[in-house]
């Protein structure tokens, strides 16, 4: 089992000066063994703020991440399941989800986490489940009419099965709901070597009406 923070759009000094304190209590170092984010961290104090609720800590390039080295996309396998991170803003049009599926595609990952709508987001599509934490501090949008939802997601990764929980602040109390996601099974390659079964030919009749052979039995073997 590992347990993925999936966190961004924290837009912090710009937006916001912090993250909600409900959500900081639940944020403590020891129990998250990795971070994805997906950027507009937007300054270091906040960036070190996420190492210290994890060291293995993953953060993307946001539009706003203007002095950052942040790479815009990223890949972490935890077998079997492939995660692609990215921020968002190139996906167009924004958050739509043929776009998102063929980023996911290139990237060949099975789960896409992406940000900048600054809602929350869980959805399977085309064979690939898609997540997009919104924003953990509400920050606003221009996108979007009056404030967006504080939100972030814990991804609890077993085996080919993620099950998301995603943490909503309503109305000053946190709300979670769980999203639970199976990677299907690759189906079996065919068989290699050997040649394919032939027809059978039909049995061959002597001229005095007696029955021939059946002919040859399919050729190769496996």
């Amino acid at each position: 089992m590992v347990l993925v923070l999936v966190i961004g759009d924290l837009h912090i000094p710009h937006r916001i000066h912090d993250l909600p304190l409900k959500f900081k209590k639940l944020l403590v170092p020891g129990k998250i063994q990795q971070i994805l984010c997906t950027g507009n961290v937007c300054d270091k104090e906040t960036y070190e703020y996420l190492r210290t609720i994890s060291p293995d800590v993953n953060v993307v390039k946001g539009d706003y991440d203007e002095s950052s080295n942040f790479p815009l996309s990223i890949t972490v396998t935890h077998s079997p399941i492939k995660i692609g991170v990215i921020h968002g803003h190139q996906c167009i049009p924004t958050g739509d989800l043929d776009s998102l599926s063929s980023i996911a595609r290139q990237m060949d990952v099975d789960v896409l986490v992406s940000g900048h709508t600054h809602t929350f987001q869980a959805i399977e599509y085309d064979g690939k489940f898609f997540v997009n934490p919104g924003s953990a501090t509400g920050a606003w949008t221009g996108a979007y009419n009056g404030d967006p939802t504080p939100s972030f997601a814990l991804m609890d990764i077993q085996g080919p099965v993620v099950v998301t929980y995603v943490y909503q602040l309503v109305e000053g109390e946190v709300r979670v709901e769980k999203i639970e996601w199976r990677r299907e099974a690759e189906a079996a390659p065919p068989p290699r070597g050997g040649a394919m079964p032939q027809k059978i030919p039909s049995p061959a009749v002597s001229p005095g009406g007696m029955g021939g052979g059946m002919g040859v039995s399919p050729e190769g073997g496996w």
